[in-house]
């Protein structure tokens, strides 16, 4: 494994913000955003967001959580956010969280989805990821969380669950 020149970054520093206007082609057949059109923006933003704190390229290893808490529809402002929570060595924790926005500007929280994305080196295989510097009490609290289910996920695995 290939190491790293930066030491750590900060989460504000990978901090991505993507808005979408939703369209008739985005819509499943309850009249709601088709859920998979959702996932393929959720997972663009935990790779802009892998990248922006790795500085290479990353795949996705894995979606570890994905929840639809209210629908949307068109003609909708879609907002999805993403930020690093946890990072290993060469893995990387990204929530994204997606939220209506009224015209007013008032969001309301539709999906929270936390991805696993790995950096991948100019050789092709996984490389080390700058440490994450955390400033707030929230980022603590979350980087707590992240380490939880790190461990889930590595029980999981060995359990082959």
């Amino acid at each position: 494994m290939e190491t790293h020149r930066e030491l750590s970054k900060k989460v504000a520093d990978s901090r991505t913000e993507q808005s979408q206007i939703i369209m008739p082609g985005h819509i499943n057949g309850m009249g709601r955003l088709f859920g998979g059109q959702m996932m393929e923006w959720i997972d663009v933003v935990a790779g802009v967001t892998a990248r922006r704190h790795s500085n290479c390229d990353v795949t996705t290893a894995a979606v570890d959580q994905l929840l639809f808490e209210a629908p949307a529809y068109v003609n909708d402002t879609l907002i999805l956010i993403g930020e690093v929570t946890y990072v290993g060595n060469s893995s990387m924790e990204v929530r994204v969280d997606s939220f209506v926005e009224s015209l007013k500007g008032n969001r309301k929280m539709v999906n929270r989805a936390y991805l696993v994305m790995v950096a991948i080196g100019q050789d092709g295989k996984p490389t080390r990821v700058p440490r994450l510097e955390l400033i707030t009490k929230e980022e603590q609290l979350e980087w707590l969380d992240g380490q939880k289910r790190h461990k889930l996920r590595q029980q999981r695995r060995r359990e082959q669950y």
